[in-house]
């Protein structure tokens, strides 16, 4: 198949599952800084065991495509040798305090636009900007000259995934251990979700945890076997249709700046839509059309400059924070952490801390200004 038909079906596909996992995100309420917020403020872990549904679902469905061969997750962004723990710390810690600021995740910033947030359209393209300078610009250089430079970055030899790294244990074959990680990790997810018989009783939750779970296994699928074909140019095997040019799936920060650049450089004819890019959009349109067809369709913008303000400061943390821990909540929060990386499990936990604390300390201002 030619890499620009191929190519179309990869981003067509992106945008298929974008359209589902904004459809279901806006109709569910799915939001990772809500159901930390939740925890936090109330002590309600409804939305939180939804989250973690996601990834369990992700985790069984990502981990069968690898064994059976259809994607290979060492060739991924999430799973490589290097282990730069200390972007993820201060990447995931910023990426928390700034969805925190600006009252939400990427995702939830794209569910927001479509159903008509104004603000949100301006953390978005802030939170594009950073990630652009993040990537390749000024922020790029403190990026990658301070937090991922060697002194901060652990070597490992086989790649930095719990099974890899537990290789040998117990006389395990690779992949007999990367079936018994997956089970143990996703055994304890799942019976301490289920235990709660609200969460039983929730259709939403259990409805958004399990097919947000399968969009993130149908990007793996998509990119990592479907879009895995020879370069006619090179005539090696690569990743068409990605912007890493490894396999992808959910992941909505380093796809805000790769848009924008689309955007900015339209005429450009080497420069195409991609997966990211599509998946950005596709979430959009989801949220659009159900806002549209549950007529909760309305405009909302800022209440004061103060608000703005906050909001601008929260997206371009996003920005920075999602590129240097190579991830959002989506991104490294459910796609990463189903490849079992450890990178993904640390940066989750920097993004948890940094948007509880946060919290924290926003009901401390408003409890002293009261």
């Amino acid at each position: 198949m030619a890499a620009t038909s191929l190519t179309t079906i990869i981003t067509g596909g992106g945008l298929g599952l974008g359209v589902i996992l904004g459809y279901v995100a806006n109709k569910t309420n799915f939001c990772t800084m809500g159901a930390i917020s939740d925890v936090v403020n109330m002590n309600h872990w409804g939305r939180i065991r939804a989250w973690l549904l996601a990834i369990a679902v992700a985790m069984i469905g990502t981990n069968a495509l690898a064994y059976f061969g259809y994607i290979d997750l060492s060739k991924t962004l999430y799973t490589g040798n290097n282990f730069p723990w200390l972007a993820y710390l201060v990447g995931g810690l910023t990426f928390g305090i700034g969805m925190t600021l600006a009252s939400g995740c990427g995702n939830k910033t794209l569910v927001r636009i479509g159903g008509g947030n104004l603000k949100s359209v301006v953390v978005l393209v802030f939170m594009g900007f950073a990630a652009m300078t993040t990537l390749k610009g000024i922020l790029g250089a403190f990026r990658v000259n301070f937090l991922q430079a060697p002194a901060v970055t652990i070597q490992f030899d086989h790649g930095q995934t719990i099974p890899a790294l537990l290789s040998g244990m117990g006389g395990l074959t690779p992949q007999a251990m990367q079936l018994a990680v997956t089970a143990a990790l996703a055994l304890l997810i799942l019976i301490f979700v289920f235990k709660d018989h609200e969460f039983r009783k929730s259709l939403d939750n259990n409805l958004s945890g399990l097919i947000i779970g399968l969009v993130v296994i149908g990007g793996w699928y998509l990119t990592g076997h479907v879009g895995y074909a020879e370069n006619p140019d090179t005539m090696e095997m690569t990743f068409i249709g990605t912007n890493s040019h490894l396999a992808e799936s959910m992941s909505f920060v380093a796809p805000s700046a790769y848009t924008l650049e689309y955007l900015a450089y339209w005429t450009d004819a080497s420069n195409i839509i991609t997966f990211g890019i599509a998946t950005l959009f596709g979430v959009f349109i989801g949220s659009l059309l159900h806002a549209l067809v549950s007529k909760s369709f309305r405009w909302e913008y800022f209440s004061s400059p103060q608000d703005m303000l906050y909001h601008m400061t929260g997206a371009i943390l996003m920005g920075f924070g999602g590129v240097t821990a190579m991830g959002c909540t989506l991104g490294q929060g459910v796609s990463g952490v189903s490849t079992l990386s450890l990178g993904s499990f640390l940066t989750l936990i920097s993004i948890f801390a940094g948007a509880a604390i946060t919290m924290k300390i926003q009901y401390a201002i408003m409890m002293r200004d009261v």
